[in-house]
């Protein structure tokens, strides 16, 4: 246990260890390709992205079903260009989108490094609110898996982050304590506030320079971490 108390840390996954909108992007233009779409990428995942996260939002809230996410993020991006496409077709994208978007697998800098620092004093998890189907994959194409005692998803668990039982069920899979257990994170709300409320300390990764209430211990790369722990 450390000067802090702590012995395990838990990490979000995509936007914190997995760099989604790099791999994101790559994973469109390979299902642009496909389905002959004739659009700029970098255009379209400009307005894609903060679609995207508006969605998430929502599904979190439990206001949207797996397939009204798929479906709307793409539907409502496309109308930002003036396309239409068929449901069919929305949904053909759509898979192939979950298809290709774990096939490239860049991390954030410094990830690696910082796995690497940190399992020598700590055991380190996941929980993620990222599809069970695909979260596996990401974890295992980038070479990451192997950093996790355990691995803790929203699908498996039942409910998202920021509700409390999912990381109550994270600390039971640990056998650890919440005193004990650190939750980095990308999300203010769901992981901060999430574990938070859970009564574990948490580390807020703010790589996207929001302004951060006072009292939060936040960084701006992954390396600052070492700082903290």
């Amino acid at each position: 246990m450390d000067k802090n108390g702590l012995t395990d840390i838990f990490f979000d996954l995509d936007h914190t260890l997995w760099d989604f909108d790099r791999n994101s992007l790559l994973a469109l233009a390979r299902v642009f390709s496909k389905h002959k779409i004739n659009l700029e990428v970098k255009k379209f995942a400009a307005v894609y992205e903060p679609i995207n996260e508006a969605y998430w939002k929502l599904f979190r809230e439990e206001k949207l079903s797996k397939e009204q996410l798929r479906r709307g993020r793409l539907t409502d991006s496309f109308k930002q260009f003036e396309m239409r496409f068929s449901l069919r077709k929305i949904d053909a994208m759509a898979d192939a989108y979950i298809d290709e978007l774990p096939v490239d697998n860049h991390l954030f800098d410094g990830a690696i490094e910082i796995l690497d620092y940190l399992r020598e004093k700590y055991t380190l998890h996941i929980i993620t609110n990222g599809f069970e189907e695909v979260q596996h994959i990401k974890l295992k194409n980038s070479g990451i898996h192997s950093y996790f005692k355990t691995i803790t998803s929203s699908e498996e668990v039942g409910v998202k982050k920021p509700n409390p039982v999912i990381f109550r069920r994270a600390l039971e899979k640990a056998h650890v304590e919440k005193e004990e257990s650190l939750m980095i994170g990308d999300s203010f709300e769901a992981d901060i506030l999430g574990a938070e409320a859970s009564g574990m300390k948490t580390l807020f990764y703010n790589y996207r320079q929001e302004k951060v209430p006072k009292g939060y211990q936040y960084i701006d790369n992954l390396l600052e971490i070492k700082k903290h722990l």
